[in-house]
Order: C-alpha cells, then structure tokens, then sequence
C-alpha cells in the first residue's frame, strides 16, 4: 500500500496561494533558492532527520504537500500492484523538500523521484551530478509518450544542462491579465487590450476617484511578464549576463514605474511579504485589471464569487509573452530504483492522467494535445490559460545551474522594490542589479 508520510498539512485548494503550499511563486516568477550545504541551515521540524533512501520493496517519493491528488492516488496504487513494492510518498512545503534535498545529496541517501517547482531545481542537480540524465529513456521511449515533442517548447528550457535532459515538466501554468468586465463596461470598453499601448490608455480611462485602472504588485515576480514582453532575457547562459539587453530592460521596469507615478494609474504598493494587494483591490473592484494566475482563481471565488471577470491573453510590446510556472519531476543521480522511477514519470504524464488531474483539480498541464482539447478550450479559466500557454517563456532560463539564483532573487527584489515601492529611478534600478548580479555570476 502506499505509505503517506505527511510533513505538513495538505492544503485545502487546488491553487495555492503562497511559497509555502502547491505552486510557489518563486516556480511561477523567478528561480529556486539555492540547493545545497547552506540550506541546511534552515531546516526545521517539519523535515525529516532521516534519509530518503530505498530497500529493494520501497520506493520513495518526494512530493508537494499540496499535490496529493486522487488521481495520483489511484495511479501509485496500480504502480504498487504492478511492481510488488510499497510506495513511501512523502509531502513536504516547497522549502522543507529543498532542505531535505540538501541533506539527502549530502549523505547519499536519496528519494527515487522527486517533483520540482518548476523553477529550475533539477539544473542546480545537474551543475553537481546529483540528478540523472534522461536522456537514454527518453531514446527509447520519447517517441511513445510524446516527450519532448508532445510538451510545450519553453517549457523544457528548465530541465536541460548542457544538451542533456535532467527533468520531464509535470504541470505548467502561467500569467495573464484579469480583467472587470462590469467595470469595462461602464467605462465603455468593450474588448481587454493587447499591447502596452492600449494597457495604459484603458487603465487611465478606468482610474476615477478611489478606484484605479490596474494594481501593480511589490512581488518582484510580477516584473517577469513586463520584461519577456519587451524582449528582456533575466540570464543569458552564452554571454553569462543578466538582464539584457539593457535599454530594453530599463523600459520595462520604467512603464511599471510610470504606471504607479506619473500615470497614477495604479497605488503605490507596500514592501511586505504578502503579494495579495492587487487580488484584494480586484475582489474590492477598486481595481480594474491586475496580473495574476490560476492561483487566484479560488480566492476570487470564495472572496467575491459573484465578480464578473475576464481573463485575457498575455500583453505583447516587443513581443507577446508570459511566464512559466509549474512543477517538474526528477530523477537522483543515486536512485536505487531508476528504472521503476522512469516508468512512473510516464504514468504521472499521460495524456489521461493530466485529464484526470484537470478535471478532479483544475491544475493546468504542459502537454500540446491537452491544451488543443475541446473541453479544455471551453472551459472559461481553463481555457484561458491553455491559450496562454502557447506564449509562455521561462524567466529564470538556466540560471538556477549557476548556483546562485537565491541571491540573485534577493538583489531582484531589492532593485525592483527602490523603484516601484519607493519611486527611485528605474535605470539605476537596473544598473545596481546588474551591477550585482557581475559579482555573482561574473559577464
């Protein structure tokens, strides 16, 4: 049977609202915290002192505490029967499962599979050799299962170090632009806009009085869509630079800036840990639009479930895109149980599971032939975000292989917060960053 040993509550929502629970933020925005000797350091009662390990009848599995699905349930138990063994599946918080990560590369005593946040875990495994090399499986049997051809393109960019494959994407979602459509209405607009040109004008023709035509988040994960849109890559793996090109990245972070400032389109956002600001202005339909994803679609319903929104494509400047978010799953370099952990990863990824897992809890998957079904692209928020997808890039971009994407999280935050919390200059928001992230990651 399967032995659930839980470290941490499961949450009650399937769209979980913070990095402690289901998708975390830092997977839908930037990059992991770092893996590794220093994470240790934080470890709390939540984790287990013990290895993860594996006797020849158990496999272990590392999970997220909130995506312990029925579907995944019923799935492990046929895996179970199939193979005569025991499944140990143990859920952790997103920090509790990196620190144990930390101690169990450590030791050597390591998990047979273990989901990811989507964020780029299984590179920082790959730059030490603790995660396995897929790519012998998916020879032979890529063709079969649809990977990689069968997932959407940038979502692959987070699983693969130096032309190798390291992590398959398990559920992927992404931003988008929310929308009141009673507030739309009454200003006269009938349709979202679609650039930053049109963004802007309809956000000042909704501002009046107490109410604003949009609230910009503090989180600097929220910056992440402005930049993909005007071209900005946050890590450059060949020239090993940040933010570039520079010009561009400077424009970006300016509009959001202006938005806030000189439009006044938007209230200035307070520097807190609690990204909700925006979603409370929208459920209060103080605000017309924010950006935001799937994760907000419980809270908006159980906060104001007669709202009346819309959701929207990606805006386009330079391009029309978004940010990736979701989660993964890999393979330890020290598994014992390889092979029974490959043929997981193809059960957990079938085009069944997915719509078993979709339909049960409304997570959104990284499969082509998902997103192209009719009951998806019916459904109003499903919908919306499986034609979203197909403009989604990764924000981190490899960089969690350079060891160092915690510290460049900070500096982000730091640099963004001078700028849209505390009304600094933009340009020197983006020279300091860079200006640090040089001494981190040289370039």
């Amino acid at each position: 049977m399967v032995e659930r040993e839980n470290r941490t509550a499961d949450p009650a929502t399937p769209w979980p609202r913070t990095t402690g629970t289901g998708w975390t933020r830092r997977g839908v925005f930037g990059s992991a915290a770092a893996l590794g000797v220093g994470a240790l350091a934080g470890c709390g009662g939540n984790a287990p002192s013990a290895g993860g390990g594996s006797d020849d009848k158990t496999f272990t599995l590392y999970w997220n505490a909130g995506h312990g699905y029925a579907a995944y349930e019923k799935l492990i138990k046929k895996f179970e029967s199939d193979h005569g063994i025991t499944v140990n599946w143990q859920k952790f918080q997103w920090p509790d499962l990196q620190t144990k990560l930390a101690a169990d590369m450590q030791s050597g005593q390591v998990a047979d599979l273990v989901e990811d946040d989507g964020s780029g875990w299984p590179l920082s495994y790959a730059a030490t050799g603790d995660a396995l090399a897929l790519d012998d499986y998916i020879a032979k049997d890529g063709e079969q299962v649809g990977f990689p051809n069968d997932w959407q393109a940038n979502s692959l960019r987070n699983v693969r170090y130096q032309g190798k494959t390291y992590g398959v994407p398990l559920h992927l979602t992404c931003n988008l632009l929310f929308y009141n459509k009673a507030m739309f209405a009454a200003a006269g607009i009938d349709k979202p806009p679609a650039d930053w040109d049109e963004f802007l004008a309809v956000a000042r023709k909704l501002t009046k009085g107490d109410r604003y035509g949009v609230a910009i988040n503090s989180d600097p994960g929220y910056l992440s869509p402005w930049m993909l849109q005007n071209g900005v890559h946050y890590w450059d793996p060949d020239t090993k630079k940040v933010m570039t090109p520079v010009p561009q990245a400077i424009e970006a972070m300016r509009f959001q800036h202006d938005l806030i400032y000189k439009y006044k389109v938007s209230p200035a956002p307070s520097a807190t840990a609690d990204y909700e600001g925006p979603e409370k202005l929208f459920v209060a339909k103080r605000a017309a639009m924010m950006l935001s994803g799937p994760w907000d679609f419980v809270p908006i319903k159980k906060t104001a479930p007669d709202l009346d929104y819309g959701l929207a494509l990606p805006l386009k400047h330079q391009v029309r895109a978004t940010n990736f978010a979701g989660s993964g799953v890999f393979i330890p370099a020290k598994a014992k149980h390889k092979d029974l952990a490959w043929d997981l990863i193809k059960r957990l990824t079938a085009l069944s599971v997915e719509n078993a897992v979709t339909k049960e809890t409304g997570v959104t998957m990284p499969r082509k032939s998902w997103a192209k079904q009719s009951w998806v692209q019916d459904d109003k928020q499903i919908g919306a975000v499986a034609r979203a997808l197909g403009y989604g890039q990764s924000w981190p971009n490899g960089i969690d292989a350079t060891g160092k994407a915690a510290q460049l999280d900070d500096t982000l935050r730091s640099a963004y917060q001078s700028t849209i919390v505390k009304n600094g200059d933009p340009a020197e928001a983006v020279r300091n960053f860079r200006s640090r992230a040089t001494t981190l990651v040289g370039g």
